[in-house]
Order: C-alpha cells, then structure tokens, then sequence
C-alpha cells in the first residue's frame, strides 16, 4: 500500500483523551499513515498538550463547531496530497485499530466513503438513549431518500477517498453534519459503505450536544437533507 493517508482529529476541549489516542494511532506504526489535530479554539489545555507531546496541530483561532473543524482537516488533507483521509473524533469512542478494515474498500475501489458502524454486530457503546432515537431516524429518513440504508448516519468515524476529500475541502456541513453529507454524496452519485466497529464510551468528558440541541439538530437537519436532495447540480 503506498496510498498516503492522513487521520484527523477534531479536538474541543480534549486534553485528557489525546494522549491515550495519539499512542493508540502511533502504534500502527505505519509510514503512510499521518494525523493531525484540528484544534477548535479549545479552553481548556488541548494546545498545550499538544505542543508538550509534539502532536502535529492546527489551533483555530474562533470556535469553527465541528464541521468547521472537520473541514479543516479535509482542506489540509486536499492542499497536501493525501489520498484517504480518516476521520477518528478526540474523545477516545473510535479505536484506531479499526482504520485498517476502514480504509479496505477504499484500496479495493469498493466505496468512496465508508463508515465506521456500531450497529452492524451491535457490540460495545451503543450511545445513549436519546441519540439512538436520532440515529434510527436520520437511518430511516436516508433510507427513504436515497434509497440505501445506512444503520449509524451520525458516526464520525470515516475515511473517504481522494474524491471526496476534494469536495469536503470546497463544502462541508456545519451543525451536525455527519447526516447531511451522506445526502450530499448520495446525491451526487458517490459510493458509501459501511464496516462493523465497536465504539468505546467518551474516555473523560462530556459531549457538547445536550438533549435541547438534540431536537434542535434534528429539525435543522432534517430540513438540510431535503432541500439538498432537491439539488440538482453539485454544489
């Protein structure tokens, strides 16, 4: 495999989980495989520990939310030739372990973007109750408008190839974005698949979407994903 790979990490307040995952990234020990954080505007010392355990950065100056984030790490994935970018969030639920299985349909030309699932074996967290209520909606909703049922639309562990990677770099969703992109790509014809995963709970920390922003999400999204199904052209 000579395909150069790039991990991104966007980080909000992670200092007390990146150590334990860039040891868990760097224990691939493989040359082709590189990562970055994507600093959103951290308060607490997400920077610091960075810079301390000389872990490649970028610090955001504003708080971007996570697909500002995101994209940021796709724009640096396109602007400096990476082939496959993986998306691996910085509260320790997604096990770098995965990566290889992740990144197989992309080197087999199988998928131009695959998603780490939690609920194809249905083993270790399967995220709160409320969420699992969001997730079995966004599947559905999909499901109805594309066609393709995808069981874990929210999960933010991905990899997607050099194609899309382009196109994350010029748009990216902002709120919640992991289930409008799947419409953006099904919508313009691209590939998903999907693997089996076991997600782990947040290593320390708590999420930044309470059950008020959960609907709020919702009804945002749900709204996003029709109007972008009715797209015609890519934009």
């Amino acid at each position: 495999m000579n395909k150069k790979i790039l991990i991104i990490v966007p980080a909000y307040n992670e200092e007390n989980n990146l150590e334990a995952l860039v040891k868990s990234i760097r224990i691939l020990n493989n040359p082709n495989i590189h990562y970055i954080i994507i600093n959103d505007c951290s308060k607490d010392k997400t920077a610091f520990i960075c810079k301390q355990l000389d872990i490649p950065v970028i610090n955001l100056p504003c708080n971007l939310g996570i697909g500002g984030a995101v994209q940021t790490g796709y724009k640096y994935a396109y602007e400096n030739g990476f082939d496959i970018a993986i998306q691996v969030d910085g509260d320790g639920q997604h096990n770098p372990i995965y990566i290889a299985s992740l990144i197989e349909p992309l080197l087999k030309e199988q998928a131009d973007l695959v998603i780490g699932s939690r609920y194809i074996e249905k083993q270790g967290f399967q995220s709160t109750v409320l969420r699992r209520v969001g997730i079995s909606y966004f599947s559905k909703l999909l499901l109805t408008l594309t066609g393709q049922r995808i069981t874990d639309p929210t999960s933010g562990f991905r990899a997607c190839n050099r194609k899309v990677i382009e196109l994350f770099a010029k748009r990216y969703p902002v709120d919640y974005p992991e289930p409008e992109s799947i419409m953006y790509l099904k919508r313009n014809a691209f590939r998903i698949a999907e693997i089996p995963v076991v997600m782990e709970h947040r290593a320390s920390g708590t999420s930044s979407i309470t059950a008020l922003k959960s609907v709020y999400y919702m009804i945002k999204v749900s709204i996003a994903i029709v109007i972008d199904k009715l797209r015609k052209e890519l934009v």
